[in-house]
């Protein structure tokens, strides 16, 4: 069975007690089936540019994208395709809308209205949109999904990449940090701990492990800082030969309650060549990857 990753971003609008939902069209993944808007990040796009551009197209609505809320990853298995789907979906809180409400007429989505969760309730919802507004979460049926093949063949020289890092403190309010190794994109940058997560595998159960493999700790997963989005249409890594590559990265603020010496515990021959912790002015004294500078940075405000 092939194992297919993509991310997905969407967002949550109120309207005095309303929610914002649409349903899938005859080309949508459930027809039939109802969800908040959004929809899949294309290569190289920034998932909240995605949310602006689905929520148009699906909606006519213009919107600004708030807070990342959440972000959960389910899998759902294609047994005619061969195929099991992971996808990483990210939550958004979005501000006041512009425009007119409308419905796009068929294709992805064919209709999209102002619900109360009462009425929510009592249309069919996606598992993950029920899950979000708090309703009863029920299995869709077999046979929900769009039948037609929906999964391209990967392109031989792109590669997406869903990580979940973490701005790691002690009580002392040192950061840890990782240093990239030899042979990897970014080599010698200090870096946040965490790295891409497994098939299957939720944001913060990876970055939990990669938090013990990456520097011994053991920690507790706070409140989401934010989405950090990579593009680099020529990285070089151990594939040795230039990738497009695009990597979306979220954030968290994690705990460390009982601090020990940081030691990489991972496999020899992995990304990371050795942990510290540091303090704050400490930590921006040393060479920094962009997503470590930027949490740091934001860390003092």
């Amino acid at each position: 069975m092939d194992l297919v990753r993509r991310v997905g971003a969407y967002g949550i609008l109120c309207d005095s007690d309303r929610i914002l939902v649409v349903r899938d069209g005859v080309e949508g993944e459930f027809p039939g089936i109802w969800r908040l808007p959004g929809g899949a990040v294309a290569h190289a796009e920034h998932p909240e540019r995605a949310l602006i551009r689905a929520v148009a197209e699906q909606t006519g609505l213009t919107v600004p994208v708030g807070r990342l809320r959440t972000v959960i990853a389910d899998v759902a298995t294609a047994a005619e395709d061969d195929v099991s789907l992971h996808t990483d979906r990210l939550l958004f809180e979005l501000g006041a809308h512009d425009g007119t409400l409308r419905d796009t007429g068929g294709g992805t989505v064919d209709a999209a209205r102002w619900l109360t969760l009462a009425e929510a309730a009592r249309v069919p919802l996606t598992p993950f949109t029920a899950g979000v507004l708090d309703l009863p979460v029920t299995p869709l049926p077999p046979g929900t999904r769009r039948s037609r093949e929906p999964f391209p063949a990967p392109h031989p020289d792109r590669r997406l990449r869903f990580g979940a890092y973490g701005l790691v403190t002690d009580p002392a309010g040192r950061i840890l940090l990782t240093e990239i190794a030899a042979g990897y994109p970014g080599a010698g940058l200090w870096h946040l701990p965490g790295g891409g997560t497994d098939h299957g595998e939720q944001p913060a159960t990876g970055l939990l492990r990669e938090l013990v493999e990456e520097g011994g700790q053991r920690g507790r997963v706070g409140e989401i800082l934010g989405v950090n989005n990579l593009h680099n249409p020529a990285a070089l890594g151990p594939e040795g030969r230039p990738l497009d590559w695009h990597g979306v990265r979220v954030i968290y603020r994690v705990l460390v309650d009982a601090p020990t010496d940081a030691v990489v515990t991972e496999s020899a021959g992995g990304s990371t060549a050795r942990a510290g912790w540091f303090t704050r002015e400490q930590a921006l004294d040393l060479p920094l990857s962009d997503i470590a500078a930027t949490a740091i940075g934001q860390s003092g405000r």
